[in-house]
């Protein structure tokens, strides 16, 4: 049986998809897939051996000039290779208007979530087939429901396997001198300011790991997260500010680590994929429904009666909260995270690396 999934982005959603494809391929053996996904993520799908065919679409090029995009002929060459294959069944595991047109589309019977438990019900008209699947799971699980309701097969929500086989990753890069010895990754970069965890802090943890004997590795995506990047490396004497890398280096050098810090961020969901002990910060979001799902993860969360606000714009109102580090005094911006300074932090995932903390094979917790 070949199917066609319709998941299109973000990087943390179309990580979410996988576990949920692995279960179908055990349960199903003749199962093959092809999968619909916005060509930054394109990689993703590939990593697992149940998929065979990755379609890239470029919704978020192409509505930048609408008119170029049609005049050039990119968006009729993607319905074609939508169209060169029937499909038995096409599941849109995304729930938008967009991903519901793409399903349509392509050639199948579709499938997705009915409209009372839909992101955008309009979608479901798209649909020849639709399930309820509750609200309250986790987007994980949301999806292995959905995908088991589709092919019959009952689920074991205590495992949780994305099919991704980390030794892929190795050998992929040519290591440098200083990867050698024990190195964690911070992923430092995110969409929102009220995600971000305060640089001072940042440093602190640089100096704990550097301290424990732990080289520390960065990433930046744009000026500003570079910027980040060279002022939390000045903070430390073993630090590396990685250059622009493609999802597939990312992952090399994640294999290689020891653990991640993390605020909420879609590289956060590629730790969990490959079962690194994580510990993810959230402020202003909340981790129940979206946050990292799998081994050895750990969420802090905000406890200010603010949080979650859920907001890209900080509407805490009471007094300013200080913190001091290094003999520095300062005012920590967003505040909520007050409650997360970097010995916490470090204490944590010095224990979640020790397997200290009690983790379960496919659950997370939460402190």
């Amino acid at each position: 049986m070949r199917v066609l999934i319709v998941k299109v982005s973000s990087l943390g959603d179309i990580i979410h998809t996988l576990p949920a494809v692995t279960d179908a391929y055990r349960a199903k053996r003749g199962l093959r897939f092809d999968w619909v996904v916005e060509e930054a993520f394109a990689e993703i799908p590939s990593w697992h051996p149940a998929v065979d065919k990755v379609i890239p679409v470029a919704f978020r090029r192409w509505r930048k000039n609408l008119y170029r995009t049609w005049r050039n002929g990119e968006f009729k060459e993607f319905t074609s290779s939508l169209k060169m294959e029937h499909y038995d069944l096409v599941i849109d595991a995304q729930g938008l208007v967009k991903s519901g047109l793409i399903s349509r589309i392509a050639r199948g019977l579709t499938v997705g979530l009915s409209n009372r438990t839909i992101r955008e019900p309009l979608a479901t008209l798209f649909y020849n087939v639709v399930y309820a699947v509750p609200w309250q799971q986790h987007a994980v699980e949301r999806i292995r429901d959905l995908f088991s309701r589709t092919f019959n097969y009952s689920l074991d929500y205590h495992t949780c396997d994305y099919g991704l086989d980390p030794r892929r990753f190795l050998g992929l890069q040519k290591v440098a001198e200083s990867d050698t010895g024990k190195h964690l990754m911070f992923f430092h970069g995110t969409t929102w300011d009220t995600k971000l965890w305060p640089l001072e802090y940042w440093q602190e943890l640089t100096r704990l790991a550097n301290a424990a004997g732990y080289g520390v590795k960065l990433l930046w995506g744009n000026a500003e997260e570079r910027g980040r990047a060279h002022a939390i490396a000045s903070a430390g004497s073993n630090v590396q500010i990685l250059d622009q890398q493609n999802l597939t280096d990312i992952a090399g050098h994640l294999v290689r680590c020891a653990g991640v810090v993390s605020v909420d961020t879609g590289l956060a969901h590629l730790a969990s994929a490959l079962s690194l002990p994580a510990v993810s910060l959230y402020g202003a979001s909340d981790p129940s429904l979206t946050g990292t799902y799998g081994r050895r993860q750990l969420h802090m969360k905000a406890t200010l009666p603010c949080a979650p606000c859920r907001q890209r714009q900080c509407i805490y109102k009471g007094p300013e909260l200080e913190d001091e580090v290094a003999g520095k005094r300062f005012i920590v911006t967003p505040p909520c995270f007050r409650d997360q300074p970097p010995a916490l932090v470090w204490s944590n995932l010095v224990a979640l690396m020790a397997g200290g903390l009690g983790t379960l094979d496919g659950l997370f917790y939460q402190r």
